[in-house]
């Protein structure tokens, strides 16, 4: 029955026939079937579902690429899966902002041209700005060398180092990056534990170094890196992490099994969907004027899922925010998030690190129950 449906839909399925709703990114799925006798993947919205999933940009692992700087390292196999994870949040980030989050992926050439430019910005080389050689360079001043693992925490630094600098440049002339990037963390004093603060003056603060003070606001791309257990998530943070997902500003979550980095971009139930980096495949660099080019090593149609309570207490979470009023949604959501989290948000915001009860009015309410919560909740928490 499996191996008819894949042949019917046109994709391979590792998935249960539950059909509860299905978030994706942002985008939610409703698979109800017209016959209980049916099974979920034959309903539209699953199908539907599965042209979304498939329309995300893989990367993977890559051998045969010129060698990183004056390493040997010709291949990220076996040590390059996070990186390849966080280069797909990236991506769906610049796909999100020039294509909208309606956008699949054409069945013929000649493609898009902003899509061939993505993929052109991820090819395996130092021409291309956002390779792996690239950001294995942007994470020299933190003593990481090609080869060595990267956790959540220090890719979200590197993405961060990697952009201002090319922002410190080539300035606003650099269209390869037309975004803010702002790293949440904990509070600057490093004293006080608990959750991430996003400060909503900061996000501003770096929305106007980004455009040179011409505007207030910009796009930005928030990473809120975490670690919500020793050996496993602790359950309580389980119903947030799974809220995310429909959040419209979603970009997904770098996680995965405990020294194995995948791209989660979506949940149903109590599992998650992801994108797995760790197949190899020969390196390619895809010219940005090739609109007849072959991306079919960036697409997987392969459906993967596994318990939303095994992954890695260790991950990063991403949101993109086109403008003002979509950052305004965004932090209600979170907002609303936090006061409904029992004491155990997995970031909260506040206007100003000063004085967080200085917000406006939708961040206010939760954040006497999270200060309350976080003496029973700081043992969890590895401060970033």
């Amino acid at each position: 029955m499996r191996r008819i449906q894949e042949r019917v839909l046109g994709y391979k399925t590792n998935v249960s026939n539950s059909i509860s709703d299905i978030w994706l990114l942002g985008v939610c799925y409703k698979i109800c079937l017209e016959d209980p006798s049916q099974e979920a993947v034959h309903s539209n919205g699953y199908a539907a579902f599965s042209e979304d999933f498939s329309s995300r940009i893989l990367m993977t692992y890559r051998k045969g690429f010129v060698s990183i700087g004056d390493s040997k390292y010709s291949s990220d196999v076996h040590w390059g899966c996070m990186l390849r994870s966080s280069q797909m949040l990236v991506a769906q980030a610049l796909l999100v902002h020039r294509l909208g989050r309606s956008w699949r992926k054409p069945l013929h050439q000649p493609f898009d041209r902003d899509y061939i430019e993505i993929l052109h910005m991820f090819g395996d080389s130092e021409d291309s700005p956002f390779s792996i050689h690239n950001l294995v360079k942007a994470g020299e001043s933190y003593a990481l060398a090609p080869g060595s693992w990267v956790g959540p925490y220090a890719m979200c630094r590197r993405w961060e180092t990697l952009i201002r600098s090319k922002i410190e440049k080539e300035g606003l002339q650099d269209k390869s990056f037309p975004m803010a990037i702002y790293v949440v963390s904990g509070d600057e004093d490093g004293e006080r534990g608990g959750a991430p603060v996003l400060c909503i003056e900061d996000a501003s603060r770096n929305c106007s170094e980004f455009q040179k003070n011409q505007t207030e606001w910009s796009p930005i791309l928030l990473l809120v890196p975490l670690v919500l257990g020793l050996d496993k998530v602790n359950p309580r943070y389980l119903p947030s992490l799974a809220a995310t997902f429909t959040f419209p500003q979603s970009l997904g979550i770098l996680g995965g099994r405990p020294g194995a980095s995948t791209y989660l971009v979506g949940a149903q139930d109590d599992k998650v969907f992801y994108l797995d980096p760790h197949e190899v495949q020969q390196a390619v660099n895809i010219s940005k004027d090739d609109l007849e080019a072959d991306a079919s090593s960036y697409h997987c149609n392969v459906i993967r899922q596994i318990p939303l309570e095994s992954i890695d207490p260790s991950l990063a979470i991403g949101f993109y925010c086109r403008d003002k009023d979509d950052f305004d949604d965004f932090c209600s959501r979170a907002s609303e998030l936090a006061a409904e989290s029992n004491g155990a948000p997995l970031f909260t915001v506040t206007q100003s690190r000063h004085s967080p009860k200085s917000s406006k009015s939708h961040e206010a309410d939760f954040f006497d129950a999270a200060d309350d919560a976080e003496g029973s909740a700081q043992d969890d928490w590895q401060l970033l």
